[in-house]
């Protein structure tokens, strides 16, 4: 059985089981085709980013070649970790208050930098305890940057690819031993290795490259399908959830 014939087995049963905007689900990209989309599309203020499933959105989602990485530079997506929103804390730190537990913040600091907390990893599924400067914790671009420069941000804005680089929604704290092992790989080359937190990884994925008008390659859409098969009910994220606490 295919990739492709696993995704539209997906799109039936979750038009089966009552999903949201299962009319949206009847014609999904076959195996091996691509979707040529010849321009992409910027964020705007009325994203529906945490609404509806992960199957319909990849479902719609353009399908194409990955575009060379040439011209690629971090400094391309603008300062790393820069104080996008203006609250005063740069976006490193805004992550780990929203990831972490029994946070402990720096004094001085007007309650911004993350001192110390307990991180629940959802790509590992364990919980550890870090400190500032102890390397434990990264934060990981859940859709890559250089990924999405070869998916269609080359075409964007620099205010754009800033937003992109320091959007909350693609975003996640986790153990630095992980996302180096990622890399700016996509789901057909790395899914975290705690399997219950892969369908909601997938759809984050999935989230993102639908606010941001990023395509997918065949291969990922087909990794993607996989991993739907088994959660057609699992909705896109919002940017604002944390990871759940470990059972017991």
């Amino acid at each position: 059985m295919t990739a492709g014939v696993v995704l539209s087995m997906v799109v039936v049963t979750a038009a089966l089981s009552g999903c949201a905007a299962a009319s949206t689900l009847s014609s999904p990209v076959s195996a091996g085709s691509t979707t040529d989309a010849s321009s992409t599309q910027s964020p705007s203020s009325a994203d529906s980013r945490g609404t509806g499933t992960a199957v319909a959105a990849l479902a719609a989602l353009p399908v194409k070649g990955r575009a060379p990485k040439t011209g690629y530079q971090r400094s391309a997506f603008g300062q790393a970790w820069a104080d996008v929103d203006r609250n005063g804390c740069d976006t490193r730190n805004d992550i780990l208050r929203r990831d972490a537990r029994d946070v402990t913040l720096k004094p001085g600091t007007n309650g911004c930098v993350v001192a110390s907390g307990t991180l629940q990893d959802r790509y590992s599924g364990t919980a550890f305890r870090f400190v500032r400067g102890d390397g434990q914790v990264e934060i990981d671009h859940v859709v890559a940057l250089s990924d999405a420069w070869q998916k269609g941000a080359q075409a964007w804005t620099a205010e754009t690819r800033a937003a992109f680089a320091n959007d909350p929604l693609n975003l996640v704290a986790t153990e630095s031993a992980l996302n180096q092992q990622k890399g700016d790989g996509d789901a057909a080359t790395w899914l975290p290795p705690y399997g219950a937190g892969r369908c909601a990884y997938v759809a984050r994925q999935i989230a993102v490259k639908k606010t941001y008008g990023l395509w997918l390659t065949v291969a990922e859409r087909d990794a993607m399908g996989r991993v739907l098969a088994g959660c057609p009910r699992e909705p896109l994220p919002s940017g604002d959830d944390r990871a759940p606490l470990a059972a017991g």
